[in-house]
């Protein structure tokens, strides 16, 4: 199937991202598309950005964390030793 049995392509701008790792990325749009403002980088996933320059900075990724980690976020060294003397007091009856 060629150009003749589709019809005229629309006509297309190609636009330069880079990321914060200097990759280039030209992806096409059709000339009267709007443009994002970042494009994902293909070669790191990083977001690129119009402004060589000035690429956007790379995301933040927070260190995963267990439950634990968060209930001792919440609850300091005292409050768990008086829970736990609760819960052991509830079991043994005393309660």
């Amino acid at each position: 199937m060629g150009e003749a049995e589709r019809g005229e392509s629309a006509p297309r701008l190609r636009i330069s991202f880079w990321c914060s790792n200097g990759h280039e990325t030209q992806p096409s749009f059709a000339s009267d598309a709007q443009t994002p403002e970042t494009w994902d980088c293909p070669r790191c996933g990083f977001p690129a950005g119009q402004d060589r320059d000035n690429p956007p900075d790379p995301p933040r990724t927070e260190p995963y964390k267990t439950h634990l980690a968060y209930v001792r976020e919440r609850r300091s060294d005292a409050d768990g030793e008086a829970i736990l003397a609760e819960a052991l007091a509830k079991l043994r009856g005393e309660i």
